[in-house]
This record gives C-alpha cells, sequence and structure tokens, in this order.
C-alpha cells in the first residue's frame, strides 16, 4: 500500500508535533499544524488568536449559552446568519473537516491533530500514527519549552484532557482509541529515531534508519 497522506495525535509534551515536521522534511511533503489555524483564519475571516482559542478544544455550556445570546441578537439586528455566520467552535470544526479533506484530495501532507484520523479514517491511503511518551520525559521536554514558572504537571493534564474531549464530543471517539491508528509509538526522548521508525513501518523502505546516528 503507498500512502499519500500521514495523520499524527499526541499527547502532549511527546515531541508528536516535531515528529511530524520531521517526516515531511524526509519526504518532502506539506505539513499542516500552525499551517491549518492560518487557514481557517484565512477561511473564517477572523484573527489568528480567536482560532488558537478554539483549537482542539470544546466550548463550555456557558460559552454555548453565550452562542445562542449572540445568535439572538444577530437575529434581532436583522442579520442573515447563512451569509454572516457567527464564527464558533461548531464553525471552526466545519472548516476545519473541508481544510483536511481538501489536503486529502492534494495529498503527500502530513497532519497534525485536529481530528484528521477521525476525518479520514475510511481512507485506505492515510496512515495514522499516536505518539506518546514516558511521562517524566514529557515533563522534561517541556521544562525547556514553555515560560519558566509554568505548572507543567498541570498543563499536561489540562492539554491531554481538552483533547481526550474534543475528539469524544466532536467524532464519538476516544482520542487513545488503538483502533483509530495503525501504530500507536512511543517517542522515548529521540525524535528523530521515532520519525524514521514511523517511515520506515509506513514505506516498508528500511532505508529511512540508515540516516540515524548512534548516540
Amino acid at each position: 500500500m503507498k500512502y499519500r497522506v500521514l495523520t499524527v495525535s499526541r499527547e502532549f509534551g511527546s515531541g508528536g508535533g516535531r515528529i511530524a515536521q520531521t517526516i515531511a522534511r524526509l519526504l518532502g511533503w506539506k505539513l499542516l499544524d500552525r499551517e491549518i489555524i492560518d487557514a481557517i483564519a484565512y477561511a473564517g475571516r477572523v484573527p489568528r488568536d480567536v482560532v488558537r482559542e478554539y483549537d482542539e478544544h470544546v466550548e463550555t455550556w456557558l460559552a454555548k449559552i453565550n452562542q445562542q445570546a449572540m445568535r439572538g441578537a444577530a437575529l434581532a439586528a436583522g442579520l442573515d446568519l447563512e451569509t454572516d455566520e457567527i464564527f464558533d467552535a461548531s464553525t471552526m470544526v466545519k472548516i476545519t473537516r473541508r481544510i483536511i479533506e481538501e489536503a486529502y484530495e492534494e495529498g503527500n501532507c502530513v497532519i497534525v491533530g485536529r481530528g484528521a484520523q477521525c476525518i479520514l479514517q475510511n481512507k485506505d491511503d492515510v496512515y495514522n500514527v499516536f505518539v506518546y511518551a514516558p511521562y517524566q520525559e514529557r515533563v522534561k521536554r517541556l521544562q525547556k519549552r514553555l515560560e519558566k514558572g509554568a505548572n507543567i504537571e498541570e498543563r499536561i493534564r489540562t492539554v491531554d484532557a481538552e483533547r481526550f474531549k474534543y475528539l469524544q464530543e466532536t467524532f464519538g471517539q476516544a482520542w487513545n482509541n488503538p483502533h483509530l491508528y495503525n501504530m500507536m509509538i512511543s517517542s522515548g526522548n529521540n525524535d528523530e529515531e521515532t520519525a524514521r521508525i514511523i517511515l520506515t513501518v509506513m514505506t516498508g523502505q528500511p532505508k529511512w534508519m540508515s540516516g540515524l546516528v548512534a548516540a
């Protein structure tokens, strides 16, 4: 099987984003990670900061009430919601799905998160990977990435919970369900090696392992 698209889901701090970037570079494929935010902002005609707020997040019940209030106010003002749609989490999910489906049609791309493994689940030419890592390795990685004084353990719990909830409420799937993936792999502390292992298994070509340098 020749795969045209790779989706990468990841635990927070597992290095999944950098692994996806490495694979895209080695294959010469397009990477869709933060680029999805830019595309959504353009399609939804909203600032990137607004898109970032909804990225892989689920609205709280209070936000949904506010959303209904905004729609009511728009109707009272005589606005046509079909042509002046309010940007919210639901709208973002629709736009995200469209962008991912268009990326699939074009092929040769690596898509990070955003439920791509669910949106493209029934495509035979899509390879779905879940990247995780030992907890202490995640803490070490995030100590280098996050701002000084950040509560790393709390951030890990919060981000992972949001990603789990996003997939559950948007697609009715458990984020760590092994049946969603062709491979679930621990990145350990070596992103490059993990990227090459994924490539070797996905393509069936051991040549990707030849680039590794012994520690």
